[in-house]
């Protein structure tokens, strides 16, 4: 399978059918049995995580209730929570760009739903990573915010040229968001394909879990 780059791509499926476990492979939280992993020809198979070109936010968000906003987003930057200027003010503007600013001294209890997804996102991007992995971050968020949440997204993607692979419940969030989709069923990820074209003639996979 090849993923062209600076790309949306979502990952859709049913329940159990693989999706996290393809990420996570990705991300470097799992080893793979067979096959190597490809990051502009380089093998980064046997890469740990930190090391990968990726950047995970999971659908829990993983933030941490007795660090700050800040503190929570400077953990992308360094683990030790010790930055010099610079990485403070990247810190900074990664709260700006995602209207978190002035918030930085709130914990994460302090937050909204939607600000906490925020904040998550806004720790994946001060790793400046070129691939951004979404484990369903925002399927706790209600319609209206998920669909703020997405566009948000999208725009932070095409500004820094990333490619995205978001795993999905909802074919709609497919619809929105990607512009390329791969169908995970049974432990196996079909190649990607032009998100249009796939729904509209859907491959067996798809339409048995879309149910038509």
């Amino acid at each position: 399978m090849r993923i062209a780059p600076e790309r949306r791509v979502a990952v859709i499926g049913p329940s159990g059918a693989g999706k996290s476990t393809l990420l996570a492979l990705v991300a470097g939280f799992l080893a793979p049995e067979a096959g190597r992993l490809l990051w502009q020809g380089v093998d980064i198979t046997q890469e740990p995580p930190g090391a990968r070109p990726v950047a995970m936010i999971f659908q829990e968000g993983n933030l941490f209730p007795h660090l700050s906003v800040y503190e929570n987003v400077a953990l992308g930057v360094n683990p030790a929570l010790k930055l010099g200027a610079g990485e403070k003010a990247r810190v900074m503007r990664a709260l700006e760009r995602v209207s978190l600013g002035g918030m930085e001294a709130r914990k994460p209890a302090q937050l909204s739903g939607g600000q906490q997804s925020r904040a998550a996102l806004a720790r994946a991007l001060v790793q400046d990573r070129p691939i951004l992995a979404l484990d369903e971050p925002f399927a706790a968020l209600g319609p209206a915010l998920k669909v703020e949440m997405l566009d948000l997204v999208r725009e932070i993607a095409d500004e820094r040229r990333a490619t995205v692979l978001m795993v999905s419940h909802d074919p709609q969030d497919a619809r929105r968001f990607a512009e390329e989709v791969i169908v995970v069923a049974e432990g196996h990820a079909a190649p990607p394909r032009e998100t249009a074209e796939i729904f509209a003639d859907p491959p067996e996979a798809l339409r048995d879990y879309l149910g038509g």
